[in-house]
């Protein structure tokens, strides 16, 4: 044998030796190395090449393993496979996270490890924040018809903002699309299924010129529609839904990247219409219906008043497009970034929320909105080093208009009429924030963050009308908060593949209004704000590498004045929902996530959550009790209670999880298989619920197929959700007659082809 053979002999020990969990934790194997001691530069790549296919056949983002966070990452195979194709599916692959349709709408409430709160006009801050590249959106139903052509997703859990974005209590959510590439590529995929649902994705992307590339990405919706009306056979629910993105990046050269996205979507989808539950108001009785039918109305005098066609189906009329740049340079030891961002929505909403024919809670509402917000950011350059440091600023503003029709003329003799309520809302925020932190020998880092809030909202112009009756003229309202929110941690890499954290975190949410169906100025008082201080515990383990990997986190909320929905009961009106302050509430519990390969061709995944919370101080209008005095008296009282000690009403316990055979056919081919399931506990509605106040818990069951080439470039797969067709209510809420639940989608068996070349 040569020398030279002899030396490429040792090269090949040496790359299968040396220690992945390494290579992982610093994307650089030579990570350490006096700098005259490296190798030549040609033999890194091959280095780093089989380190990464070696890992990421088993088990995803090794390098996360020595990140001291709770975060769920998911790859965009993984969303694909669990059919994620809105924010909502993220519920089905992320513990501790609970995502509901509004009323059968695009607009969505997050809870995650039980913290969100539920915003039916979506005008205030969310618990939880969602990102689209680095950007934040202001108003969650933004983000409707954008999740296709993705890279990939992180729900971030606890208090955030001391190193990108905005603070926030509850978390974020972290959605990446595909960037543009240097090399040619194109690929679709086509998936129909049940009740003739198709969902069409298609996308091309290359270099234009030297350093300048593209990406065009672009999907459709259509049908689906499951739902249907036992008075004259309609169906209800079809999708109609088209979305376009694209991005343009130059690299003039191996420091800046700009990146200049845009984004455009329209929305004429059919939303899930409620089914009663429960009378609150009358004595004719709920309709008798099967889980899969509902009944709606639109009167043509309604139809006229705002302007859309007779006949009308509960459906959206929306459409939402933004615009981004991205920037960063890289200064040697320093890199800056810069996100600019505009995004708009305008929407066109019918919801029958009574879920009879009759005009009892019909309402169609219309928003004009838009907002914008700037992210500067300097950090250090070499992730590697052991110092590392982050300091920026944000910048938002927003504009909001809505107005609110009602139609209540079948709802007498307490009503009997149409009424629109209007309002805007402007709101402006910015705030400054810095992390650092620090690797000492033997495995431990420490590291702390800041960040300081100032935010500006006011309310104005709110006018309730009456048609052919009264009007009312409320003042402005206005709020103001400047607040701060930190963190400080430590993290200890005790083994090779063990890493155990502790941090404290503070979080900041600002006030706001509550702003639907107001009669009287009381109403538009504003909230305040939100602040909780977290401490949480975590572990992350490879306990036997690329066999079994074991992360998880306990977590303890203390919060101030947590925002609430709580009710006030209007004179001769009835009771309302209205944003309020629980003076004090804790909530606590875990989350874990274990991934198993217990032997060749089986991959499991089970994601388990547990949280409980109480309220230690929360007064406010017991609603059952006002309901049921009603029912007796036919005289509308609130009955004040003190929800102290009462349990927050969340899912205690969330499960997901996936497994999956994966067989080789051949040298050629491959056909992975598996079930995948879901559980959620029961969650009341209001404070303290108990039956039809409280949603019932639920399991599904999933499954799929896949049959694909070892190339990976196309694949074929049939797959199936709610395989048992079970009954499940996925949200509900009150109507001004009438407790409703959103009901789940039934059973659906589909088919899907992809394409990637």
């Amino acid at each position: 044998m040569s020398r030279r053979h002899v030396r490429l002999l040792a090269w090949g020990l040496a790359i299968l030796t040396f220690p992945l969990h390494v290579q992982a934790a610093t994307g650089n194997p030579h990570h350490g190395r006096p700098r005259h001691q490296r190798p030549a530069t040609p033999a890194r790549p091959r280095v780093e090449a089989i380190t990464v296919n070696a890992q990421r056949r088993d088990f995803s983002y090794p390098e996360a393993q020595h990140v001291p966070d709770a975060d769920t990452r998911l790859t965009a195979a993984r969303l694909i496979e669990r059919g994620v194709v809105s924010l909502r599916g993220l519920e089905r692959v992320a513990p501790n996270l609970t995502i509901q349709s509004i009323n059968g709408t695009a607009s969505t409430n997050f809870y995650l490890r039980g913290v969100g709160f539920n915003d039916f006009t979506q005008n205030n801050m969310p618990t939880v924040l969602s990102y689209f590249d680095d950007v934040p959106f202001a108003f969650s139903t933004m983000t409707d018809g954008m999740m296709f052509d993705m890279a990939g997703a992180e729900v971030t859990p606890g208090p955030v903002g001391t190193r990108h974005g905005q603070s926030d209590t509850g978390g974020e959510v972290r959605l990446r699309t595909n960037d543009p590439t240097d090399t040619w590529h194109y690929g679709a995929r086509q998936d129909i299924a049940s009740y003739a649902r198709s969902r069409s994705e298609a996308y091309v992307s290359g270099p234009l010129a030297k350093g300048l590339s593209f990406r065009l990405a672009g999907q459709t919706q259509q049908g689906g529609g499951w739902q249907r009306d036992p008075l004259n056979g309609d169906h209800l629910g079809d999708a109609n839904l088209w979305a376009l993105r694209g991005k343009l990046k130059w690299t003039p050269d191996s420091h800046t990247t700009l990146m200049i996205s845009g984004h455009f979507t329209q929305d004429d989808n059919e939303v899930v219409n409620g089914i009663p539950v429960h009378q609150l108001v009358g004595t004719s009785g709920l309709p008798v219906e099967g889980w899969q039918q509902t009944e709606w109305s639109m009167r043509d005098a309604f139809a006229h008043l705002i302007g859309r066609k007779t006949g009308l189906k509960p459906s959206e009329h929306d459409q939402f497009w933004g615009a981004d740049v991205h920037f960063s340079h890289d200064f040697g030891p320093v890199t800056f970034s810069s996100i600019s961002a505009f995004e708009t929505e305008r929407e066109g909403e019918y919801t029958d929320q009574d879920g009879t024919a009759l005009a009892q809670a019909d309402t169609y509402r219309t928003i004009d909105a838009n907002a914008f917000t700037q992210e500067a950011r300097l950090q250090s350059s070499h992730p590697h080093d052991r110092f590392q440091w982050t300091v920026g600023a944000f910048y938002q503003r927003s504009r909001m208009q809505q107005r609110f029709f009602f139609d209540y003329t079948d709802y007498v003799p307490q009503r009997g009429y149409m009424m629109a309520t209007h309002f805007g809302m402007d709101q402006e925020s910015t705030s400054e924030f810095g992390n650092i932190s620090y690797r000492f020998p033997h495995g431990v880092t420490l590291w702390a963050g800041l960040l300081h809030e100032i935010d500006d909202r006011s309310i104005s112009g709110l006018q309730s009308v009456i048609f052919g009756g009264s009007q009312q003229d409320f003042h402005g309202e206005s709020t103001a908060a400047a607040q701060y929110a930190g963190q400080a941690g430590v993290s200890w890499q005790a083994a090779r593949h063990a890493l155990v954290y502790f941090k404290i975190s503070k979080g900041f949410k600002p006030g706001g209004f509550t702003a639907n169906n107001t009669q009287v100025q009381a109403q538009l008082d504003p909230f305040k704000p939100e602040t909780v201080l977290t401490y949480e515990l975590g572990l992350k383990s490879d306990l036997f590498p690329n066999r079994l990997r074991l992360n998880a986190a306990a977590f303890y909320n203390d919060y101030h004045n947590q925002q609430i929905v709580g009710t006030v009961l209007i004179p001769n009106y009835g009771p309302l929902s209205e944003i309020t302050n629980a003076p004090k509430s804790e909530s606590w519990g875990f989350e874990a996530t274990l991934d198993i390969h217990p032997f060749a061709h089986l991959f499991v995944t089970q994601n388990l959550g547990w949280q409980r919370g109480n309220f230690q101080n929360f007064p406010t209008v017991n609603r059952a009790a006002t309901n049921a005095y009603y029912a007796q008296h036919g005289v509308w009282k609130a009955i004040d209670d003190n929800f102290a000690g009462v349990d927050n009403g969340q899912p205690k316990l969330t499960l997901n999880g996936n497994a999956e055979w994966r067989q080789p056919l051949g040298p050629h081919y491959g056909l992975d298989v598996g079930p995948d399931w879901l559980y959620r506990d029961s969650q009341a509605i209001t404070p303290g619920g108990t039956g039809f106040y409280r949603l019932p818990p639920y399991f599904l069951l999933g499954a799929h197929m896949t049959f694909h080439p070892a190339s990976s470039h196309w694949s074929a797969t049939v797959y199936a959700t709610n395989l048992l067709n079970r009954r499940y209510a996925e949200s509900g809420g009150m109507a001004t007659t009438t407790y409703f639940y959103i009901p789940g989608a039934p059973r659906f068996v589909g088919g899907r082809i992809s394409c990637d070349f």
